[in-house]
């Protein structure tokens, strides 16, 4: 194919020495220039022909070829414009080359046409074959996978020319690899051609890939490949025992947690699928034993579970089942993906050493036992089937240990000396127990010595021994709760027991026991008087639950007191008052004596500031004043006063008459008594009358002692002296209750008896 190109210049033309310059339509001609690569001819390949049309062949015009390869490779004819190619070119290394053509004035170098420029191609040829260029390949497929699987895709490059000719138009085919794998021709993918192949039949296959330019025609270049494919695993096949029965042995010296054997089952798969747990099947005699899983061996490694024991069981037998971990839905229908079989574990006999019946012992004895007593014993026995006699002993440890002695044979302790529970209550020995027939299996045993006290010393009361009762107590009320305790070792449980004496019958106050190791002393009755009598004594009866018991007897001291209406103290006896807070009876008499004689110093004072008194001797009493300066000698006294004059006045209508006179001395009789208290009263209710007037009768102090005192008579009159009106006693109070109530005793004005006609 042809082509012209036309160029308009102007042009100066010189022609046999005449120059003449005119306007002239020119152009370049030549063919299409192409030149085969890989030239392998002698001559230099012809490539074309440049022609301009100002050249008629006069060998006047002169052709130059400029540009890439020009005179190295491509050379030009400057008279006939014939292009050669010198080299022999390849399209793979440079496709084309760009050029520069001139025409010239031969003679003057002018040129005669503008410089025009044109490419040279190089035409390709099928000299590549196709190429893999990462071959070999590797390449997976799962195992039992369908027809049609994708598998890899390998492509091959072909370095000639794709849009010239088939020369690089690939192809693709399988050599060898059928009937298991296909490739498409055009792509170059590959897919399984059989279904279902089985990793554990094979698991390697090698595929020859053939690829061929000019589209696989006859005549078209090729290469080959190697594809590695692997079938990888699926868990498609269950764990299988290789036998029915796994026999397996173990001493019974063997410790809990040591490994008796191992079981193997083997699965075809690989890697995770091929992992078996082991587990032992409930029930039969796999209670003793425990699996654990190996997933590096898949083995499955027989645990004891349990201590075991010839002499009680010989062998064991259980069934262990395997299965698989981890499990493909897709091929449960290919069956159950587990195996059972048998383990027989036999247990192997072995010389132990003596066995005791307890794993420790405790014996119980009184502190009091003599020595060479026994106090318990131990026992050992060999179990194994040579049935070797025990021998027993002792291991001292520390010097204690040396109070106490076995029999070698029977194993009876015996005790070398007394014990003391204040010293040791309790002893630990360990009794070594061993085999005869082999003195070096033993076994030891601790044993407790608990050394238990003797009930040696009985129970006493726990509270002082003296309290009080109110005057205005009722019947069965409880005036003071008390309990008890004991020197010795109390046990579990103690009680004590609290009573009175059987053989003292008290009608005042009683005991009662309320079960809980406390008592509460009860008043029998009510109506105590302090004035008839202010001192109760009841001995009270504990007793403990020891054995031997024993019990103690304690006098419990009563006192009468005047109480308010809930029970406060009011007032007392100095020591029932304070006995409580811990004072002695000493130290009560030395305070009252001084409380004595700091008043007597106060009414001595008070008395030398009187300015008036309403009497200064006894002769200002209007009537008689009868003065009694003695003290009787009690009810034994039989020539004390006189109650005549009392028993006289008793006929009188208001009681007694002005001027009484006290009783002469006689025995007094109950109707005395009664008389005289009457009598009291009635003198006692007449001075509380009125307080305007000194009496005008007479002056009588009366002191009775009461009936069933032990105490005797001290009835006396004494001189009486008066007191200012003025005088405040009230500071009196700031010492404390005591005081309150003799301030309120001396602040009282004397009573005024009225006047009797």
């Amino acid at each position: 194919m042809a082509v012209m190109l036309q160029y308009f210049s102007s042009t100066k033309l010189r022609r046999h020495g005449k120059s003449r310059v005119q306007r002239i339509k020119r152009g370049w001609v030549w063919n299409q220039f192409f030149v085969l690569e890989e030239y392998m001819g002698s001559e230099p390949q012809y490539v074309g022909k440049l022609h301009t049309d100002m050249d008629h062949g006069d060998s006047v015009v002169k052709y130059t070829l400029s540009g890439e390869g020009a005179g190295s490779i491509f050379t030009i004819d400057q008279i006939t414009g014939d292009i050669h190619a010198l080299v022999g070119l390849d399209r793979e290394e440079k496709s084309y080359y760009t050029l520069k053509a001139q025409a010239v004035d031969i003679h003057t170098g002018i040129p005669l046409e503008p410089e025009s420029e044109f490419i040279i191609k190089v035409q390709d040829i099928n000299d590549n074959e196709p190429r893999f260029l990462d071959g070999p390949y590797s390449a997976s497929v799962p195992e039992m996978s369908p027809t049609g699987t994708y598998v890899t895709q390998v492509t091959a490059t072909d370095a000639d020319d794709p849009t010239y000719g088939n020369s690089a138009r690939i192809v693709y085919s399988i050599l060898h690899g059928q009937p298991y794998f296909s490739v498409d021709p055009k792509t170059g993918v590959i897919r399984t051609a059989l279904a279902n192949m089985d990793r554990e039949v094979k698991e390697e296959y090698q595929v020859l890939l053939q690829a061929k330019d000019m589209g696989g025609q006859l005549g078209g270049l090729a290469s080959t490949t190697t594809i590695n494919i692997t079938l990888s695993d699926v868990n498609d096949n269950p764990p299988r025992f290789a036998k029915s029965i796994f026999h397996l042995r173990v001493p019974e010296s063997a410790a809990v947690g040591s490994a008796v054997g191992r079981i193997l089952a083997h699965d075809l798969d690989a890697g995770s699928n091929a992992w078996v747990d082991y587990t032992i099947v409930p029930g039969d005699e796999g209670n003793m034993f425990d699996i654990v899983s190996n997933k590096e061996s898949q083995e499955g490694v027989v645990i004891l579970k349990k201590m075991i024991d010839y002499e009680t069981k010989k062998s064991y037998t259980f069934k262990v089942e395997a299965s698989n971990a981890q499990l493909d839905p897709r091929f449960l229908h290919l069956g159950p993906f587990k195996d059972s079989v048998t383990v027989k574990v036999n247990v192997l006999d072995v010389d132990e050493p003596p066995v005791f019946t307890k794993p420790s012992y405790s014996i119980d004895m009184y502190e009091d036992t003599p020595p060479g007593t026994i106090i318990g014993s131990v026992t050992a026995h060999d179990l194994d089937a040579s049935s070797s006699a025990v021998r027993y002993s002792l291991e001292w440890q520390i010097e204690s240990d040396s109070c106490f002695d076995i029999d070698t044979v029977e194993g009876t302790i015996s005790t070398n000396e007394y014990l003391d529970r204040e010293t040791a209550v309790q002893h630990n020995i360990t009794v070594v127990a061993t085999k005869l027939n082999n003195p070096l299996l033993s076994a030891k045993v601790s044993v407790t010595v608990n050394v238990l006290d003797v009930n040696e010393f009985p129970p006493e009361l726990a509270i002082p021994s003296d309290t009080f009762v109110c005057e205005n107590s009722r019947i069965g009320q409880v005036i003071q709760t008390v309990s008890a305790v004991d020197m010795d070792l109390p046990p579990v449980g103690q009680r004590f027991f609290f009573k009175s004496p059987k053989e003292l019958r008290n009608r005042n106050f009683t005991v009662r026991d309320f079960g809980n190791n406390t008592a509460g002393i009860v008043a029998r009755r009510s109506g105590f008087q302090r004035r008839l009598q202010d001192i109760y004594l009841l001995p009270v009866v504990v007793e403990d639950s020891g054995y031997p018991a024993q019990s103690s007897t304690t006098t419990v001291t009563i006192r009468v007191c005047s109480c308010e209406a809930g029970g406060s103290l009011l007032t007392c006896s100095a020591e029932a008052i304070f006995l409580p807070v811990g004072l002695s009876t000493g130290a009560l008499m030395a305070i009252f004596l001084c409380v004595a004689l700091l008043m007597g110093k106060i009414v001595f004072l008070l008395r030398h500031k009187q300015k008036e008194t309403l009497m200064t001797s006894k002769e200002d009493i209007r009537d008689n004043v009868i003065h009694y300066d003695d003290e009787g000698g009690g009810e034994a006294d039989t020539h004390a006063f006189d109650m005549g004059t009392l028993s006289s006045s008793k006929k009188e209508k208001n009681g007694y008459g002005d001027g009484a006179t006290l009783p002469s001395r006689g025995r007094v009789t109950e109707g005395d008594a009664e008389m005289i208290r009457d009598f009291i009263e009635h003198r006692l209710v007449e001075s509380g009358q009125g307080y305007a007037a000194p009496p005008y009768d007479s002056l009588a102090t009366y002191a009775y002692e009461g009936e069933g005192s032990v105490a005797g008579s001290l009835s006396s009159i004494e001189e009486s002296f008066v007191i200012d009106e003025s005088g405040d006693f009230s500071s009196l109070g700031d010492w404390g209750q005591p005081f309150k109530t003799l301030a309120s005793i001396l602040d009282r004005q004397p009573p005024t008896l009225s006047e009797e006609s």
